[in-house]
């Protein structure tokens, strides 16, 4: 009996320090931040219930909301025992983006390592730097002209398969995400790892199951309860979410594989082909990212290893097509908007390509600053990203506020986008906002639909070619009406700003 009453006293001494501990982090993190305006909750849960009983939908206007309350441009919100510090005032972005100490990813993307590895989008110091350096050639303008020859053919297939659907429905609006969804996954796949999975004319569960582990990224991030590791892996959402990134992992893989061996079978391979040969005149060899990617791992000093690769593989995919067709479908919805403003974009094409049916060009996309106006005011009301975040390594001064070290900071790039002190009438599409005169006194981190500083999105330049050929190539032979309004339509912020519901859109042949 005294040695069961030993291990009981001895482990409720145990619990009570153990809680005695938590509740003085708990006292000193809040004191650091006790000047930081606060979206209130209970010690130790925070917010979590109130934002896990909302629909996803709910948690954006939430958040919102809260902006439009909290005119100091920065507020914390506590999610379990954890402060996320959110900094949406342009003049203090301007002291985060730049900083090349403060880049590391926070403890919410440890929850996208599982799926996506420590890939460029959650790799930090000495592996970011060097992957970036290793990564950044392949998205030089030269190699992206490359690809417009792929991205013409893929809208083209787009314009098809939605030829089909209005001869098959004369007169009904169409749920277009889907239809630009499996654009952007034929595109990156065959741009980013060279296989033509033709997503445009047969299912593929891809899609599908990269929604659904999204999905469960986020569920788990609002629920502190399943943070650690080995308990989420021993239940059932754990489970599934490891049956979700068996899929895409088996995927990747099989690419990875298939690629490398292709390249040993060339290299083998002693005939040499004619330079002066006249079919060859004039023609570039295309090549998919991985494919550059693994020239350039075979000059580094220190190459990925295949599951280093296939991280970077699997970045390249999630962020590659989940975020432009996002962006091209917010678009098109806001286009059919705002039909005057459509029209300035249907009198641009008209005057660029006339009465042409050819692809259009580099050059003649390059023409069309209109589109380009369009697709930054899409981007500005609809932000691909909606949310990105920092993980501090060392104290962070702002104004009055100190952020301390070990302390999340959330950029919410739509609260940016979205605050009236910055853009009047912010849910107002005005594309001429982005004209040079209304531009230049414009704080320059009050639009960071890419991010910003260091760490800004590598593959930009590559995604808006890509929004405007796939636009180009539907306006040129529609104009649109969609069914719902900027004030009606649903849309989710987990890790991408998707449509909570269909975004249904009529389409008028333009002749």
């Amino acid at each position: 009996m005294d040695i069961i009453f030993l291990a009981l006293y001895t482990l409720c001494i145990v619990v009570f320090f153990g809680i005695l501990s938590i509740v003085h982090k708990q006292y000193v993190i809040r004191q650091k931040l006790k000047n930081v305006p606060d979206c209130g909750g209970y010690p130790f849960i925070g917010l979590v219930f109130k934002l896990i009983n909302l629909s996803e939908y709910e948690r954006m206007k939430w958040f919102e909301t809260y902006m439009k309350q909290c005119k100091e441009g920065i507020f914390v919100q506590w999610i379990g025992p954890k402060p996320f510090v959110n900094v949406f005032k342009p003049e203090y972005l301007e002291i985060i983006f730049p900083s090349t100490v403060n880049i590391a990813k926070d403890h919410a993307y440890d929850m996208l390592r599982p799926w996506l590895g420590n890939g460029l989008l959650t790799s930090t110091g000495k592996q970011w730097f060097h992957d970036r350096k290793l990564i950044g050639p392949t998205f030089h303008f030269s190699i992206l002209d490359q690809f417009a020859v792929v991205l013409s053919e893929k809208a083209e297939i787009l314009t098809k398969c939605l030829e089909r659907k209005l001869e098959r429905d004369p007169g009904k609006a169409i749920d277009v995400f889907p239809f630009i969804l499996n654009a952007a996954l034929d595109i990156i796949c065959e741009t980013a790892m060279g296989v033509d999975i033709r997503a445009q004319e047969t299912e593929t569960k891809y899609i599908s199951t990269v929604r659904q582990a999204s999905e469960l990224v986020m569920d788990r991030l609002l629920r502190p309860w399943l943070w650690n590791d080995w308990l989420y892996g021993s239940l059932p959402v754990g489970k599934q979410h490891k049956s979700t990134l068996k899929i895409l992992h088996e995927f990747t893989n099989r690419v990875i594989s298939k690629r490398k061996a292709e390249r040993q079978s060339q290299n083998n391979h002693t005939e040499l082909e004619n330079e002066d040969n006249e079919i060859d005149i004039g023609k570039r060899k295309r090549k998919a990212f991985l494919d550059l990617l693994l020239d350039q791992n075979a000059k580094d000093e220190t190459p990925l290893t295949d599951d280093e690769l296939r991280a970077q593989v699997d970045t390249f995919m999630f962020e590659g097509h989940d975020t432009t067709a996002v962006a091209m479908s917010w678009a098109l919805f806001l286009l059919g908007n705002n039909l005057e403003h459509q029209e300035k974009v249907h009198e641009e094409l008209e005057e660029v390509f006339g009465d042409s049916e050819a692809p259009a060009s580099v050059k003649e996309l390059s023409q069309l600053k209109y589109l380009d106006r369009v697709i930054k005011e899409t981007l500005r009301i609809f932000p691909s990203v909606p949310i990105i975040s920092r993980g501090l390594v060392e104290d962070l001064k702002i104004d009055n506020y100190t952020i301390p070290k070990n302390t999340t900071v959330a950029l919410p790039i739509i609260l940016v986008h979205r605050n009236p002190a910055v853009w009047p009438d912010p849910l107002k599409f005005d594309p001429d906002r982005f004209l040079p005169e209304n531009s230049k006194t414009r704080h320059p981190y009050a639009y960071v639909p890419f991010s910003a500083g260091p760490r800004n999105c590598i593959g930009q330049r590559f995604a808006l070619l890509e929004e405007k050929t796939v636009l180009t190539a539907i306006l040129r032979k529609w104009r649109v009406k969609s069914v719902k309004t900027v004030d009606t339509i649903q849309y989710a912020g987990s890790l991408i700003l998707r449509p909570h519901e269909e975004i249904f859109i009529h389409f008028t042949p333009k002749k």
